[in-house]
């Protein structure tokens, strides 16, 4: 079973995330909005299936992050988000959550051996 197929998504803390979006577009040239960019781009050189990675600033006293202490928390994409909580649990792994499902994918978190806070995401823009 494929587990982790790309990266979906980083996130971090900052002090103000709409300063970090500015100089972000100013200097770097990326396409800021309110939550950061997506990144859209293609599986492989002859496929339609279109995929994203979400570059989002928090701000620094989200809670969003929690239990982690970590200043970030990465955001993995994943084929088969239900059969993977199945064999995490069965490896003893820690579940934060209940899965969440949204129009654009399933959601978990869980926290690897150092206590990251870890999103996993099957999206649904296959």
């Amino acid at each position: 079973m494929k587990r982790v197929t790309g990266i979906g998504g980083i996130f971090f803390k900052c002090k103000d995330p709409e300063k970090i979006n500015a100089w972000y577009k100013t200097h770097l040239g990326m396409d800021t909005g309110p939550y950061g960019v997506t990144f859209e781009w293609k599986e492989d050189d002859e496929s339609s299936k279109k995929g994203t990675t979400q570059w989002s600033p928090f701000s620094e006293t989200t809670k969003y992050f929690e239990p982690s202490e970590r200043e970030f928390m990465i955001n993995y994409r994943v084929d088969d988000l239900e059969a993977l909580i199945v064999e995490l649990k069965k490896e003893g792994v820690t579940i934060l959550d209940e899965m969440a499902s949204y129009d654009y994918g399933k959601f978990v978190h869980i926290l690897d051996v150092e206590g990251n806070k870890i999103e996993l995401w099957e999206p649904t823009d296959h």
